[in-house]
């Protein structure tokens, strides 16, 4: 008998895992929970990263923060939000007038306020800005008008809303020109702003209204601040490119504003939010790197437990290795027919532990209202590694096996 072709020896190997069904769903398990594991964790990872780039690219693009620096109190603890006011009406203005790759300066305060309309009332942030907040936030006005200079000059109580507050005071109805009283205090609404939704972590970014920045530091956060202090100053720049240099003006401008002697603190920390996010996704995506790899430890056991189960069924089937050999069956058939089910059985239980991967990834996101993303590469790198693994760990049975004497292996009980 001439070698076998290779037809027939994809045959054998076939044949060989199915008539042992229960040994072959065992020995492909530690794959299959290997693959699975590697899928899951790798989207989990993908998942937050995406959160976190969501959450701080809904803060606006291309943008830097300027925030007072929280002072400590005698025992070393940090002051509550708002506690410092180092930050004023003239930083503002030598921002706009000194840093010259700023495309939009825009001054902020925030308080909390009950606002009722129509017999209906509702909690919500009321954030004092100028007109330029919208261009530096990256929102969009659906209906109405944003206030403007004009308005903020005479004084006017005036407001744009946001959607959650629209539909908690007045359902599917317009609000343009009807009356809301914030403490009080009777405000026209002149727009309502285009959704956002909810940010990654679960905030409504639509639950806020706008209002010209003297008006709320006035009517609504009165003593709690100084007659010309902002709580937080955005600026915009002009491109992602000029964020690095127009955060170094920024902070020459405003240290020679608070008369801040060299070698002294900044009472005024800046943040890019472009190197947050790049520090971000560096961070998750070494963690996503760490979890994928203790995860493939799984594959690298199944492996084990691969080359285990062959071994056995090599000593099994002793006599049939020397019959066909007998029959004239070379050692590469037989070096091959034990390679292809050890591959195989890899093959099968990547494709198994595929499927539960990516079920279980978004299973996860979907119960923790989680983004559910999967790289490109995570489908072909599972199947690959674990087809890889059949391979080297079943190159070893193969090998005893073809290297059995036919003589021998007859005479075997």
């Amino acid at each position: 008998m001439s070698g076998a072709s290779p037809a027939e020896i994809v045959r054998f190997a076939a044949g060989a895992i199915i008539a042992h069904p229960l040994r072959s769903g065992l020995t492909s398990l530690g794959v299959v929970i290997g693959v699975a594991a590697v899928v899951m964790m790798t989207s989990i990872g993908l998942g937050a990263q995406k959160r976190v780039t969501d959450t701080i690219s809904g803060l606006g693009s291309n943008l830097i923060i300027v925030t007072p620096l929280q002072p400590r109190t005698a025992g070393g603890v940090m002051g509550g939000a708002g506690s410092s006011q180092s930050l004023s009406d003239a930083d503002t203005v030598a921002i706009q007038r000194q840093v010259q790759g700023a495309a939009a300066v825009a001054p902020s305060v925030t308080g909390m306020a009950q606002v009722t309309a129509d017999g209906a009332n509702w909690n919500t942030s009321i954030v004092g800005v100028t007109p330029d907040y919208l261009e530096a936030r990256d929102l969009t006005v659906a209906s109405g008008r944003m206030f403007d200079d004009r308005d903020a000059r005479q004084g006017r109580k005036v407001a744009v809303l946001g959607p959650t507050v629209v539909t908690q005071l007045w359902g599917e109805a317009d609000p343009i020109g009807k009356r809301i009283r914030i403490r009080g205090a009777p405000f026209e609404v002149v727009g309502v702003l285009g959704s956002k939704g909810q940010s990654s972590f679960g905030r409504d970014q639509d639950d806020l209204i706008l209002a010209p920045l003297e008006t709320v530091r006035s009517r609504i956060i009165g003593r709690r601040i100084k007659a010309d202090n902002v709580q937080t100053i955005y600026v915009k720049a002009v491109s992602e490119e000029e964020l690095a240099t127009v955060q170094e003006e920024i902070d020459a401008v405003l240290r020679a504003e608070h008369k801040i002697q060299p070698g002294e603190d900044d009472d005024f920390p800046t943040q890019n939010l472009a190197s947050i996010l790049e520090a971000s996704r560096a961070a998750i995506g070494a963690f996503t790197v760490l979890l994928a790899a203790i995860a493939a430890v799984s594959l690298v056991v199944g492996g084990v437990g691969i080359m285990n189960i062959m071994l056995v069924a090599v000593t099994e089937r002793t006599r049939e290795i020397g019959l066909r050999m007998a029959l004239g069956a070379r050692r590469r058939d037989v070096l091959t027919q034990f390679a292809l089910e050890s591959v195989a059985l890899s093959l099968v239980g990547g494709l198994i532990g595929l499927g539960i991967g990516l079920l279980g990834a978004a299973g996860i996101a979907a119960i923790g209202n989680w983004p559910f993303a999967l790289p490109v590469w995570a489908i072909p790198v599972a199947l690959g590694f674990s087809s890889l693994v059949g391979l080297v760990f079943g190159a070893y049975p193969a090998w005893r096996a073809a290297r059995l004497d036919p003589i021998e292996a007859l005479r075997r009980e």
